[in-house]
């Protein structure tokens, strides 16, 4: 995310990926000189995470769109399930997000409900969410010349039938806020197959449907098919993917697919899409799936195009003045806005009301609430009240960000009186309820209070025994170096080496009889963790958090 050029005004390369870590299915619009992105959150609060660039090389945090259970409730939501695919759009002087809201994934049935929620801003207030359809996931809309589409996958629950049952498309009403007419199969797809992500954009008389291929793995890409009607029949693009990695296993930039358009005010076009990082050739992706940009030319007469086809780690920047963004800081809480930024301040985030956590932080499953998050009962401090077991799917006690690097240090002061072992609190790195690794305070029989370790490795609880008594407060920390974690006590090493990889993503995902039974899409995290498995809320204090970059 740096501009390489020594000036200001300088020519500049956008570096990949611009979004580290997980921030997958990117949606990028662009309102006046500004650019957003919106990426798939999943089980993860706030829940549609934003960002904000004006030259597309440098983004700022905003946090989350819908950051309460009233626009989203993900309480009971499945490892990898929750919010899919979101998608930005501009319509009537309001910002229009639809989303699907997964709340089933297993046994070949899929249970996709899919809302939109309206915005003056992507700092909110964002509307009561209006409910679309469940047949399928992945929703975009396409406004055009004063009519709105709504598109989506089509999922087939049928035995001996392909999952992806085709790209459909249906009018929606603004004024009505509500769908109209008949649901329309407006694409097939190629023999790629796992045809989802569709995005529609008009251009010369032309109607161009892009969406993503071939499964969100190794195989994925960015196929462009075009027609003269927005409703088809849809041509794929002779050339073949507009993206793809599949025949470079060699490259940097792997799984590149799930893409969408965006255009700069002088005419250059980008295409933002998935992409992951194996830290070996087709090996595990520890950061999850991140966002890169590609920059795209249009031929005379065809579909849009990538260069090569194949993604890059560094793309030429447009031609706008470079715009960084101050460090958001590594404190809990958001930091000090600063000075005015140019530019439409109304867009960034809210700094009203009482303290709130930083937009690189994220909750599980529920929104931080004063019931077991807070910044101000210890000043300078986080506390956090013990939530339910780390088995949990509801209430669970996590605060946690991205793990954006191959090799990162996490680290942070942890309070805790815990009155038995029933009580624990520390610093997790964190894939999901069955795959983790945990530095935890908590007490044994004998009465002490020791700092230990806990892995889970698909749902296989794993005590690695080495406690070591702790007297006050400690310092935790997570190093990660490619495939090893290892924590550290108050600068004392444990003597594990613990497997990075259980939190990639190609660990965590579980299929049986060829049917997902767990899916693995949301990249690894560290943060801090408090249960209290006795229900008595009893709460630790964090301070000092610091993440940092090992090169």
């Amino acid at each position: 995310m740096t501009l390489t050029a020594p000036r200001r005004s300088a020519p500049a390369t956008i570096r990949n990926p611009v979004l580290p870590g997980f921030h997958p299915d990117p949606s990028v619009l662009r309102v006046g000189a500004d650019f957003y992105l919106a990426t798939s959150t999943f089980e993860w609060f706030p829940a549609v995470r934003l960002h904000h660039s004006r030259d597309l090389a440098h983004w700022r945090e905003l946090g989350g769109a819908l950051t309460r259970r009233r626009l989203v409730d993900l309480l009971g939501t499945p490892d990898s399930g929750g919010v899919w695919a979101p998608c930005l759009s501009y319509a009537d002087g309001l910002f229009h997000l639809v989303f699907t809201n997964v709340a089933g994934y297993a046994g070949g049935f899929w249970d996709t409900p899919n809302f939109l929620t309206t915005a003056p801003s992507p700092a909110g207030p964002w509307s009561p969410p209006v409910p679309l359809h469940a047949r399928g996931f992945d929703p975009s809309l396409f406004h055009d010349d004063g009519r709105s589409w709504l598109l989506s996958v089509q999922c087939d629950w049928r035995p001996g039938r392909a999952w992806a049952g085709g790209i459909v498309a249906q009018e929606y009403d603004r004024a009505r806020r509500t769908l109209t007419g008949d649901a329309v199969i407006i694409f097939d797809g190629t023999g790629a197959g796992c045809t989802e992500g569709p995005h529609v954009y008009r251009r010369d008389g032309w109607y161009y449907l892009v969406t993503a291929e071939g499964g969100t793995g190794w195989d994925h890409r960015v196929t462009v098919a075009r027609s003269r009607s927005v409703l088809g029949p849809y041509e794929p693009d002779p050339a073949g993917p507009m993206l793809t990695a599949a025949h470079r296993p060699d490259l940097e930039l792997q799984k590149a697919g799930h893409g969408s358009l965006v255009d700069t005010p002088h005419g250059e076009w980008y295409l933002a899409h998935l992409t992951a990082r194996p830290l070996t050739e087709r090996g595990a992706c520890v950061l999850g799936r991140e966002t890169a940009l590609q920059s795209v030319t249009w031929p005379a007469g065809g579909c849009p195009r990538v260069d090569g086809a194949v993604p890059h780690a560094e793309v030429p920047a447009p031609a706008l003045t470079p715009h960084p963004w101050p460090d958001t800081g590594d404190g809990f809480g958001r930091p000090d806005p600063g000075p005015p930024q140019p530019g439409p301040q109304r867009l960034g985030p809210q700094q009203l009301g009482p303290p709130q956590l930083g937009p690189q932080w994220s909750t599980l499953r529920r929104p931080a609430g004063p019931d077991w998050v807070s910044l101000t009962e210890r000043p300078g401090h986080l506390r956090l009240r013990g939530g339910q077991s780390p088995s949990s799917r509801a209430e669970t006690s996590l605060v946690a960000r991205r793990l954006a690097h191959r090799r990162a240090r996490f680290a942070v002061r942890v309070e805790f009186a815990p009155a038995s072992y029933q009580h624990l609190a520390g610093l997790v790195a964190y894939y999901n309820t069955r795959n983790w690794h945990y530095a935890h305070l908590t007490r044994h029989d004998d009465g002490r209070v020791v700092a230990d370790l806990l892995s889970c490795d698909r749902g296989r609880l794993i005590r690695h025994d080495v406690p070591v008594p702790v007297d006050g407060p400690v310092t935790l920390r997570a190093d990660v170096d490619g495939a090893v974690l290892r924590f550290a006590h108050d600068d004392v090493w444990w003597p594990v080496h613990l497997d990075a990889t259980v939190l990639s993503d190609e660990h965590a995902t579980e299929v049986a009889g060829g049917q997902p039974q767990v899916w693995g899409f949301t990249g690894a995290f560290l943060g801090v963790w408090c249960q209290d498995l006795t229900g008595g809320g009893r709460h630790a204090d964090f301070s000092e958090p610091r993440y940092e970059p090992l090169g």
